[in-house]
């Protein structure tokens, strides 16, 4: 393909490094859908500012950079180079390399969106976030954590959750978390599932369940409705605000990507063979330009 051109107020980055996320496996076998093929995935980038689009003045060429492709229709970051607005890309923090970067954008929103700006989540209260081993799952504890929540996680990685700064783990193999959180004032839960519905009963009187997952929903504003709690379903979506406020507790090393493997972007792939097999920990990432 050609190397695009940025129209006004786009930037054309360089990618360095772009993350997966099981949105985009999930386009590509058909169960999301954009578009006919072809088409090219991802929106997840971190890489280098190579021009600038009319009227903008946030970015100039050579600045590193990392933000979110708009989502859904915005795609296109797994490619060496991709245009997109100015305002989805906020400078790299100093402290991450490209392919940590990379892990950040999508899922740190979608966590952010979910607990900051939907549940606002504040100091002391307590909140269960499903899956927490996970790529947004992980980000979100942390995310929780700097916000002062008593964060309740589930996952089969204790020690891993545990030093993302969980306050409790528990372990879905073998223990009911319904049984197990109580008084829950935030649950965020990534899956679809009769879960969502037990989730509710975790709840105290006026809490909330925000699910990332905004489908087959209604059910579960019934049953909340009958239980005296709130339940809502969001989708992420690109957000310069949202974007700073991600680089600011990755700056302050509040907010750090478990990257559990890169591939070169020729063995694509093999990233989304593994990712579909449901066990990764935190993010895998495709380097497009030498790692660094």
């Amino acid at each position: 393909m050609e190397r695009p051109e940025p129209i006004g107020n786009e930037i054309l980055v360089a990618v360095h490094a772009a993350g997966l996320n099981p949105t985009d496996w999930k386009h590509r076998a058909g169960l999301m859908r954009f578009g006919e093929p072809p088409f090219t995935l991802g929106w997840d980038v971190s890489g280098v500012v190579e021009a600038v689009g009319a009227g903008v003045t946030r970015h100039q060429p050579g600045d590193e950079v990392f933000g979110m492709l708009p989502y859904p229709n915005g795609h296109g970051a797994h490619a060496e180079y991709v245009t997109a607005p100015a305002r989805a890309f906020v400078p790299k923090p100093a402290g991450l390399s490209h392919v940590q970067a990379a892990a950040l954008p999508l899922a740190s929103m979608t966590a952010w969106q979910a607990l900051v700006d939907t549940a606002q989540v504040q100091p002391g209260q307590r909140v269960l976030i499903h899956g927490a081993a996970g790529g947004v799952g992980h980000l979100a504890t942390q995310i929780a954590k700097a916000r002062g929540a008593y964060v309740i996680a589930t996952a089969s990685k204790r020690d891993f959750v545990l030093s993302l700064g969980a306050d409790e783990v528990i372990d879905y193999r073998t223990q009911d978390f319904v049984a197990d959180a109580r008084d829950i004032d935030v649950v965020l839960e990534p899956f679809l599932g009769k879960d969502r519905l037990r989730s509710l009963q975790t709840l105290r009187p006026g809490g909330l369940l925000v699910s990332i997952l905004p489908v087959d929903f209604a059910e579960v504003q019934t049953r909340a409705a009958e239980l005296g709690v709130r339940a809502t379903a969001m989708q992420v979506e690109y957000d310069h605000t949202g974007i700073a406020g991600i680089a600011a507790l990755a700056e302050s090393g509040q907010l750090r990507p478990h990257v559990s493997g890169t591939y070169p972007l020729a063995q694509a792939a093999k990233a989304h063979a593994l990712g579909e097999t449901g066990r990764v920990t935190g993010k895998l990432v495709l380097t497009v330009r030498d790692p660094k």
